[in-house]
Order: C-alpha cells, then sequence, then structure tokens
C-alpha cells in the first residue's frame, strides 16, 4: 500500500491516504505517456491557416507582356507566387492534426502519470473541497494554508460552481473532475491535490 498524507483545507494533516499497490504502474507506459502529451498538443491545434494557391487567386489567363524584347523577366500569368497579390506557393490549408490513440493507450499513459505523482509524493489528499461562495479570496486562503504558493491542479469528483468561479482567475491554478483530467494535466503541475471522492473516482477510473 502506498500512503498519501491527508489534510483539510486548513492544512492540519488528518491522517494518511492508502492507495492499493496494485493499481500503480511504475515500470511501463512510458512510451504511452509521450504518445498521449504529443496527441494532447496536437488536439489544440485549430488548424485553420489558410492561404491561396493559384487557382483561387483571381485574375484573367492573359500574359501580362510579351515574352521577347522588352528587356524585363518574361511572366506568364498574374497569379504567380512571386507577384505582389499573387498565390501563395506551398501554403498552409486547413486541415486536422488530431491522433488516435486506442483506449488502451490512454488509459496506460493517465496510469502512468498518475502513479509516478504517487511514487514521487507530488499527490496530497484533501478530506473536502467546499467553498462557502464563489469569492477568490477564500480559495487563495485554502492555498495558503496547505502551502501551494505556485499553485496547483485540483482534482474533484465533481466540480462546483462556487469553486471553478473562486479558482478560474488564479493562473497557476487549474480545477478538474476525476472524470475528465488527463494525462497532460496530471504531469503539468507540480503539485496534484484531490479530494477523498476525487481519489476513490481516479482509482475506479484506473482500476
Amino acid at each position: 500500500m502506498s500512503k498519501l498524507p491527508l489534510k483539510n483545507v486548513k492544512g492540519d494533516s488528518v491522517g494518511d491516504y492508502e492507495v492499493a499497490d496494485n493499481l500503480l504502474v511504475l515500470d511501463r507506459g512510458d512510451q504511452a505517456v509521450h504518445e498521449a502529451v504529443v496527441a494532447y498538443g496536437a488536439h489544440q491545434r485549430a488548424g485553420t491557416a489558410s492561404t491561396k494557391s493559384k487557382r483561387f487567386v483571381a485574375g484573367s489567363g492573359k500574359k501580362p507582356w510579351k515574352q521577347k524584347g522588352l528587356g524585363r523577366a518574361r511572366a506568364g500569368y498574374k497569379q504567380s507566387p512571386v507577384w505582389r497579390g499573387g498565390a501563395v506557393a506551398h501554403g498552409p490549408h486547413p486541415r486536422k492534426y488530431t491522433k488516435k490513440l486506442s483506449k488502451k493507450v490512454t488509459k496506460l499513459a493517465f496510469q502512468r502519470a498518475f502513479s509516478a505523482k504517487i511514487d514521487q509524493g507530488e499527490i496530497t489528499v484533501i478530506d473536502e473541497l467546499a467553498l462557502s461562495a464563489p469569492k477568490t479570496r477564500e480559495f487563495v486562503g485554502v492555498l495558503d494554508n496547505l502551502g501551494l504558493d505556485r499553485g496547483g491542479l485540483f482534482v474533484v469528483a465533481e466540480a462546483s460552481d462556487n469553486l471553478v468561479l473562486a479558482s478560474r482567475n488564479l493562473q497557476q491554478v487549474e480545477v478538474a473532475t476525476a472524470s475528465l483530467v488527463n494525462t497532460y494535466q496530471m504531469l503539468r503541475h507540480k503539485n496534484v491535490i484531490v479530494t477523498k471522492a476525487g481519489m476513490a473516482a481516479l482509482e475506479a477510473r484506473i482500476a
């Protein structure tokens, strides 16, 4: 069993949280983690860059001037990429950058990242995370109590409106639900804070 520190929102230790060793994967999955992070980055790309090739540039097929005798470089059409207002040669066009990952690889990647966080002691479990009002000041108080001057990732079973509104103005803080948190988020933050209900959901997800 791996033991994680269990605290309350005041920062007081209230015991330990135990995670079964059979849920952790530390001897494999590095390649799966790499593929998952690359796929996540690819999915963030809009793929909307667009340029016009010569068939999309308006203009006739008339030759601008005769081939010889003028002392100028020969020109065949006004849509030439070397002309101002002409086409773009080999420019980008709208496309999808998505990469497909199997469910098995996606699960292994998350399980490996989650296991590494536990092994490195970078996960703290809190009994609950309930705010009385959607106030950033109240949430900052929780951060101070937990000693998180650089923020972190908060994983909960269900994100309340008060929690989402109170944390959205803090740049170094991210809130995610246990069902939707991904491998990239788990690795991006040094400190990961998970509620007891969130841990139960994560354990069920990787089991």
